[in-house]
């Protein structure tokens, strides 16, 4: 399974304790995830579609425990066109499973000027409190929420089918301290995200997903620590680099110094630094300087080498 599915299996689990946390978790779910229906007569048809059949399972409980009511539970194969498996949820008035009043309390089916309308963002009574906003978000989320494996890269988003909605979702998650998501259109979708690692781990435990938290914030330390590894191997490798580059450069000069004019020629304190240098060729700065009678410090014997780097320089 995908760290998304398994997010989603752990939230499926999670219990609302108050009355009013229970009904933000069917509103966000039922919100994103649900369309009306005309049954004719003035009756209607809400249905709620899932892939996920733990999802499914928990909001027939949820609707169950909180309307006293049975929604039906079916299951619709994939399509050509939407190849994955549908778990649905359906309740009609005309089978006495209250649909009309289950979408007013939601704060779906709204009322203007005497006429019934179906509305396109988030009922703020629902959300009043922080409990209730964290719960409206892991409704939401279980509907339209995704979630990238943290191994491959962090992110986490969910598909809104319109802009108003996407701008109210941004609006809740970004009520919580900490938190900035962003919002972005793809195609004919509006999307809400987060690619911050550390405000995910936030989003998760805010939702309820408290092994995955700590899941995550495992990946993600292994990460690091494996980046910063790389990073040091990396570092280490261009120095070494760089001192393989300098000897080089050294003897060479040293090479054309005593071709041309003979080592004798340099002054007695560049000669023994020359001699010392040639005679240990794979030798390190600070293991030449150590090895100098009497030992020197490193930045001294840089000195003398550069010297003679120059005198090579100017015999053409």
């Amino acid at each position: 399974m995908s760290f998304s599915s398994d997010t989603k299996g752990e939230l499926a689990r999670v219990e609302p304790e108050k009355k009013c946390c229970m009904l933000a978790e069917i509103a966000g779910f039922i919100r994103v995830s649900g369309s009306v229906k005309l049954a004719g007569g003035g009756k209607m048809e809400l249905i709620v579609a899932t892939e996920n059949p733990a999802v499914a399972r928990h909001y027939k409980k949820l609707i169950k425990e909180y309307f006293d009511v049975d929604a039906t539970l079916g299951i619709s194969e994939g399509s050509t066109i939407k190849k994955s498996r549908q778990y649905i949820l359906s309740l009609s008035d005309k089978e006495g499973q209250k649909a009309e009043p289950i979408l007013r309390e939601t704060g779906i089916l709204m009322i203007r000027e005497g006429m019934n309308y179906i509305s396109d963002g988030i009922y703020d009574g629902l959300i009043k409190t922080k409990c209730c906003r964290k719960a409206y978000l892991r409704g939401a989320f279980l509907g339209i929420g995704t979630m990238s494996d943290p191994e491959k890269s962090y992110h986490i988003e969910l598909v809104c089918s319109t802009e108003t909605l996407a701008n109210d979702i941004k609006k809740l998650i970004n009520s919580f301290v900490g938190i900035n998501a962003h919002t972005v259109q793809r195609r004919k979708s509006y999307v809400v995200y987060i690619k911050e690692a550390e405000q995910i781990g936030d989003i998760l435990n805010i939702m309820g997903a408290h092994q995955q938290f700590f899941d995550f914030a495992e990946v993600r330390l292994t990460k690091e620590m494996r980046n910063k590894a790389n990073r040091l191997i990396n570092c280490d490798s261009a120095n070494l680099d760089k001192t393989m580059n300098a000897a080089r450069r050294q003897l060479e000069a040293i090479d054309k110094i005593e071709k041309v004019k003979g080592l004798s020629s340099l002054p007695d304190k560049l000669l023994d630094a020359a001699v010392l240098r040639k005679n240990n060729p794979e030798a390190t700065l600070q293991e030449l300087a150590d090895m100098m009678n009497p030992p020197m410090k490193k930045s001294g014997l840089n000195n003398r080498l550069k010297k003679i780097e120059e005198i090579a320089d100017k015999l053409g």
